[in-house]
């Protein structure tokens, strides 16, 4: 099986130090392919972080649409490649007869990057799918000073960036400010569809009630990831898009940028953050 981290030996220099320059070992995060593919067809290939692969692709499908809730996916297992030493890096889903097979389209590109989960798709159009979940009237409150203490909260979970310092998280919070489940990745939209690929397993969509927190940028494409999980209020450590924003008023969802205690942003949704 593949490691969520790899040991290298780096020359640390310190132009303060006498000694200049040193060798150690040093941790790094695994960045590896992942192909995600349906009634053994190929659908998508993502760089990824290993770790936590079914629930990537279960996050991936509800992402796009394809799936709704965990009884609409019969099985998903890894899979042995084709690599020597095997990775096992394929996640191959069989989804119920119920449910339409995925739409493949020369439009949509479903090679994706740990940095962007949405480039190659030809449009905005392309990436705008509507959510089963109604999230404009969902009612939860989040006092500010909760929002405003979950940044420590999710770093403090954070057990592999403390040895790499290369990966994103996303984390799942209660409204009271309990962390319920933590996903790390080289890529923030992996580390978001680990998350909602938990749960869609554990059988907990909509995600109403909830606030998902992800460090870095908050971006259109995790607006509507978050969207299509029923989430009511997304958090992000940095900036939105103006396109996040657009998306996040389109869906009636709370969106807060800037989160670094004590202060924060609210670009949309305000009425859910009380203060």
């Amino acid at each position: 099986m593949a490691r969520s981290t790899g040991r290298r030996t780096v020359v640390t220099v310190d132009v303060s130090s006498p000694s200049g320059s040193r060798s150690r070992q040093d941790h790094l995060a695994a960045e590896e392919p992942l192909e995600i593919r349906v009634r053994k067809r190929p659908l998508a290939v993502t760089m990824r972080t290993p770790g936590h692969d079914i629930d990537l692709a279960m996050g991936f499908l509800l992402s796009e649409g394809v799936i709704g809730k965990a009884t609409d996916v019969t099985t998903a297992q890894l899979c042995a490649g084709t690599d020597t030493p095997n990775t096992y890096n394929v996640v191959d889903v069989v989804l119920d007869p119920a449910v339409p097979p995925p739409v493949t389209d020369p439009s949509r590109n479903f090679y994706t990057t740990s940095s962007c989960g949405v480039c190659g798709k030809a449009s905005i159009d392309a990436v705008r799918t509507r959510s089963r979940f109604e999230v404009a009237g969902d009612r939860v409150t989040v006092p500010a000073g909760v929002l405003a203490g979950l940044p420590d909260k999710l770093r403090a979970a954070q057990r592999t960036f403390d040895r790499t310092g290369g990966l994103h998280a996303a984390g799942l919070f209660t409204a009271d400010g309990d962390l319920v489940v933590l996903r790390e990745d080289v890529g923030r939209h992996n580390a978001v569809d680990k998350v909602l690929g938990w749960a869609v397993r554990e059988g907990r969509l909509p995600l109403a009630g909830h606030v998902l927190l992800v460090s870095g940028r908050a971006s259109f494409e995790l607006v509507q990831k978050a969207w299509m999980a029923g989430v009511p209020l997304l958090a992000a450590v940095s900036a939105p898009s103006t396109l996040a924003v657009e998306m996040a008023e389109e869906s009636g969802m709370t969106l807060v940028g800037f989160l670094r205690e004590p202060r924060m942003n609210i670009y949309s949704g305000a009425e859910r953050v009380t203060v």
